[in-house]
């Protein structure tokens, strides 16, 4: 059975939701009233900042977003991409669209991922107005969204592997360690990792995360192969080098990755 799904964040983007694997039946604005727009969700990595929450609000307030008709199976795969249920909560509540009210489901941040302080980045921002734009969102609300403070950062230097002698790990290997976890040419062990990163085990552990990012870079087709590898654009060469030192900063370095082009992703 389809489903009804309200995204107001980086999921109104629909090269966003096809890099997460669901595919929409249809898609049509939609209005949340009472409800206000926030970037307080704390992405597990710091460089990313904070990402979209909705929160209760005055009566005057409303959220815009994209009601989507989902197949039933991308729900799963939506659960993921949110972290359910430790990251957002997921309700129901009703949207308002041009044919009427409509009851939809929303993910909402839980208290132990929300930080007051966190600002998205512009790259998340980015991708915010392009879906927002596409679907042809109120003028007033993408004009506010537009203004929204960015995180002020600066981008990392070209990611450096460790000194020293360190095993070369292909995919097989890889897959054999739950654990692990594999980026552009190199490999991280997220065993001892903070508990919030203990969650992306089952998602990243003996997996090839590279385009799993790179499909969620704004300007992403979301159909990215690992082709683009061979001759990466400045952009996707700089969030792959801002990641692989999240990656460090996180987790152990265990050695230097050996794809094949048949590598999972």
């Amino acid at each position: 059975m389809d489903f009804l799904y309200f995204g107001y964040g980086s999921n109104m983007d629909a090269r966003s939701l096809l890099a997460k694997g669901v595919q929409p039946l249809a898609s049509c604005p939609a209005q949340l009233a009472g409800w206000r727009l926030r970037f307080n969700v704390r992405h597990f990595f710091a460089h990313e900042g904070g990402v979209g929450n909705i929160v209760p609000g005055a009566a005057a307030d409303r959220v815009c977003g994209v009601l989507h008709r989902c197949p039933r199976d991308s729900l799963a795969l939506l659960d993921i991409a949110e972290a359910y249920p430790q990251g957002y909560d997921r309700i129901e509540l009703d949207v308002l669209t041009a044919d009427g009210p409509r009851r939809a489901l929303a993910y909402v941040g839980t208290p132990a991922f929300v930080d007051e302080t966190c600002l998205p980045t512009r790259r998340y921002l980015n991708i915010l107005l392009q879906g927002a734009q596409a679907a042809g969102l109120d003028a007033d609300y993408v004009q506010r969204l537009a203004a929204q403070p960015v995180l002020a950062r600066t981008p990392a230097p070209r990611f450096v592997h460790p000194p020293g002698e360190w095993p070369l790990i292909d995919a097989a290997a890889l897959a054999g360690q739950p654990t692990w976890t594999a980026l552009d040419d190199a490999v991280f062990d997220m065993a001892d990792a903070r508990w919030q990163h203990r969650l992306l085990w089952p998602h990243y552990g003996g997996r090839d995360m590279t385009l799993h990012h790179l499909r969620r870079l704004d300007g992403a087709s979301g159909i990215e192969d690992l082709d683009v590898l061979d001759a990466p654009s400045p952009a996707q060469r700089q969030y792959l080098d801002d990641y692989l030192h999240g990656y460090a900063a996180e987790y152990r370095y265990v050695g230097r990755f050996r794809r094949e082009r048949s590598s999972p992703v």
